[in-house]
């Protein structure tokens, strides 16, 4: 993350997003699989064919899309972006950390300092489902929705605010095809 200035002068919270080629591996369409989306793969170093992620974009329309094309990225400045991406992982964490419950006594005889205490009664005598209990914890599917598309230059992109995950890690980048519609002029008839 970085900042810059807009023409006002005020100071905006961006990250700084690499745009790598994505090529087009696989159509699939409703007659043969059911469903249309394309499947894209994108890379780090096309020459040493360093293969990050390939993936299913679902689309509605399948024309103009072919097999070994590359990806031409079309985001203007001002556009609305939706970004998913893995959040960061933070490994097997107790309840205290993970779901933020408080500490047990630590004087008159207390035991269980950071132990969840409780976790049931006598019925139904078994761990109810959805108990907030130690574990793993991060490492999930996040998208944020309507970022900004502050500038693109080349291949990078700034977006305002925060992007989920760690440095250097592979995002999905979801565009709205929302267009203003042109304003009517009026005439004095």
């Amino acid at each position: 993350m970085t900042r810059v200035f807009d023409t006002e002068g005020r100071a905006l919270a961006v990250t700084m997003v690499k745009l790598l080629p994505a090529k087009v591996t696989q159509i699939k369409s409703d007659d043969k699989d059911g469903y249309s989306a394309i499947q894209i793969t994108s890379y780090k170093n096309e020459e040493k064919a360093n293969v990050l992620r390939s993936t299913e974009f679902r689309v509605e329309d399948l024309s103009g899309a072919k097999a070994g094309s590359i990806l031409k990225i079309d985001f203007e400045n001002g556009d609305f972006v939706s970004i998913q991406g893995k959040s960061k992982g933070k490994g097997f964490a107790g309840t205290i950390k993970r779901h933020g419950f408080k500490r047990g006594p630590e004087t008159h005889g207390g035991n269980n300092v950071r132990e969840p205490g409780s976790i049931g009664a006598q019925q139904p005598q078994r761990v109810t489902k959805g108990r907030h209990m130690a574990g793993h914890m991060g490492y999930d599917t996040i998208t944020v929705k309507n970022l900004k598309v502050v500038d693109i230059n080349n291949d990078i992109m700034l977006v305002s605010g925060a992007v989920p995950g760690p440095r250097k890690s592979v995002l999905k980048i979801y565009g709205k095809a929302v267009k203003a519609e042109p304003a009517v002029e009026e005439t004095n008839e």
